[in-house]
């Protein structure tokens, strides 16, 4: 995997890719990051990662593929594409939506093992009663990513 390393508004960003899709990202910069991609899909992932950060993009194209996790996690990571840009659901929906009811923990579980955080909007899954809780990032960083899609969301509704 070629890392690649952006500044946004949640300080040093990097995203991992190979030469088909984007494996992995992280929160910081990961050692062996450059700070120009070196592929293809690099440059997709990067273009689109700093055209979200600007609020200029509400869906990402670039390719993702997971190669590790559950099959109960791949379905959770499945189910956090679907939440649309700028709303949010809660760990007990998504649980729900798998036909899992009781398995809410199990879903933040597997929202922390999210391995492409952002692009996989794992930020727009909240606690029952909108509640912020848990973010493999820290609870700043996904209250700016809230904040930024609330923002954009609201300002294209009225535009």
């Amino acid at each position: 995997m070629r890392w690649t390393v952006l500044d946004s508004p949640i300080g040093e960003f990097s995203v991992g890719t190979d030469a088909d899709a984007v494996c992995g990202a992280h929160f910081g910069r990961v050692a062996s990051a450059t700070d120009e991609p070196v592929d293809e899909v690099g440059r997709l992932a990067v273009a689109e990662l700093r055209a979200y950060f600007a609020g200029d993009l509400t869906e990402f194209t670039v390719p993702v593929s997971a190669q590790r996790g559950s099959e109960f996690e791949r379905a959770v990571w499945r189910e956090m594409i679907r939440i649309p840009y700028g709303e949010t659901t809660t760990y007990g929906e998504v649980a729900r939506a798998l036909g899992e009811p009781g398995a809410a923990r199990a879903v933040g579980v597997a929202c922390n093992r999210n391995p492409v955080p952002v692009i996989v909007p794992c930020h727009r899954i909240v606690g029952a009663g909108a509640k912020l809780v848990g973010f493999g990032g820290g609870l700043p960083r996904k209250v700016t990513l809230l904040e930024l899609e609330a923002s954009v969301a609201l300002r294209r509704a009225w535009s």
